[in-house]
């Protein structure tokens, strides 16, 4: 009987999950190399979307101590890999003190800096010796780029191909954008991307926004909303020149088809469901 290979792949979310990686991995604090290996580990603790490393506890350049602060209050943020689930998965706004599996949290010291909380010791025997960081607490660098959001994950991919199809998107019954000349993006387990020249958007009935994310597989977003509707905030965003692998959109404009009526060749799309479906444009920092 053939398996369809999402299944597997998401069959997996509830366990933990480790890939070694060959690059250089270094972090630093302050200014200060906390780890420089080319031993890490790619972690994925129960139902999180996206890894962070795991480091050879005995390369650490810096010390760890218990935690010296109380536990603090850890918002999750929940949502459903497919349609008709229950939300259970962790979108990437869930921050890394929310620990799905048994471990241990450690201080990360430096001579110049402190880190609170920045490490977790896994109580596993296939991650014994290695601890997991924080992306977020430290800078860092693989081989010699930076790297920002969290690190790429292996089995995670982004084509662009160009289209010649008829593309309209429209809210509450006004059209935003018209344009034969998008730039479709397709990325693993999440819906099409249509990304727009700005001269087929009507930028006159849109607002800049003051809210900014990071992609480690595009760059950072800037964003648009729509004022004249309440579904309309944050509604649409386009990436910067940060990296080569996202030439192809640099400068256009998306939408989230998970809030707009979108068609295709006069065809309505089903709006998925997914992180960036809540009408507040406040979910997952990817897209």
């Amino acid at each position: 009987m053939a398996t369809r290979l999402s299944k597997v792949l998401m069959g997996a979310f509830p366990q933990l999950r480790y890939e070694p990686t060959a690059k250089r991995v270094r972090a630093s604090l302050g200014g200060n190399v906390v780890v420089d290996t080319v031993q890490a580990w790619l972690v994925w603790e129960p139902r999180r979307v996206t890894p962070i490393f795991a480091v050879p506890e005995q390369e650490l350049l810096a010390e760890l101590a218990p935690p010296a602060l109380p536990v603090p209050a850890v918002e999750e943020h929940t949502f459903a890999l497919r349609k008709g689930e229950a939300p259970t998965s962790l979108d990437p706004g869930t921050k890394f003190g929310r620990h799905t599996c048994a471990g241990e949290e450690l201080d990360v010291m430096t001579a110049a800096a402190t880190a609170p909380r920045a490490a977790f010791r896994p109580e596993d025997p296939d991650l014994a010796g290695y601890v997991v960081l924080d992306f977020t607490a430290f800078d860092w660098l693989e081989d010699d780029e930076e790297i920002i959001g969290h690190p790429r994950d292996p089995f995670h991919r982004v084509d662009i191909r160009a289209s010649s199809a008829e593309v309209d998107v429209a809210l509450d019954g006004v059209t935003l954008a018209k344009t034969n000349g998008a730039q479709l993006l397709y990325e693993t387990l999440l819906p099409v991307r249509y990304y727009i020249p700005p001269s087929d958007v009507r930028l006159d009935l849109m607002e800049e926004s003051p809210r900014r994310t990071v992609c480690p597989y595009k760059g950072q977003a800037s964003y648009w909303s729509y004022p004249e509707s309440g579904q309309g905030r944050n509604i649409a965003w386009s990436y910067d020149r940060r990296y080569r692998d996202a030439a192809q959109i640099h400068g256009l404009i998306s939408f989230y088809n998970e809030r707009v009526d979108l068609r295709v060749n006069g065809v309505l799309q089903v709006r998925p469901v997914s992180p960036w479906s809540r009408p507040d444009g406040t979910g997952a920092p990817r897209g």
